[in-house]
């Protein structure tokens, strides 16, 4: 891959990474439990410090770092409200529009982990997905399934 080549697909991460922050914010306001609120709103912080680095490595490789948000996570994120809504910020219901989007985010790192890119670029993808992997997989997941078999969770 070429520079600009490289630099479209970290921006690609970036807006997935702040997408992320945003739902995990969104996530955070509709919990009704306080600790799920106190790790979403960490998750969301951990998902903007990616959005830097990715930032930074943009700019390395001759990009400008994108700031818009993705019209897919917008639509996420309104369901991910609405449904909370409707369900009167249910725990559960929010857990599983969560791991809806942290799926979606280990599907971009698995991809952009494919390519043909520097070694230390790919040094910090990797960290950056096992972080990714870990919130949908041993968190999210974790939790949305105590939550489902845990009727007090809900």
């Amino acid at each position: 891959m070429n520079n600009t080549e490289i630099a479209t697909l970290l921006n690609g991460l970036v807006e997935i990474s702040r997408d992320r922050a945003d739902n995990f914010k969104t996530c955070a306001n509709n919990a009704s439990d306080p600790a799920l609120k106190l790790f979403f709103v960490d998750r969301s912080q951990s998902c903007e410090e990616a959005v830097k680095a990715l930032s930074v490595e943009v700019i390395h490789y001759g990009g400008n770092p994108d700031t818009s948000r993705s019209t897919e996570e917008g639509l996420l994120r309104i369901l991910t409200n609405l449904k909370t809504v409707f369900t009167k910020k249910n725990n559960l219901a929010v857990l599983e529009e969560c791991e809806m989007g942290e799926a979606a985010a280990v599907m971009a790192y698995e991809n952009a982990l494919r390519q043909e890119i520097p070694d230390s670029l790919r040094a910090l993808l990797e960290r950056l997905y096992e972080g990714v992997k870990r919130n949908h997989e041993h968190v999210v997941r974790q939790l949305r399934d105590e939550a489902r078999n845990n009727p007090n969770l809900a």
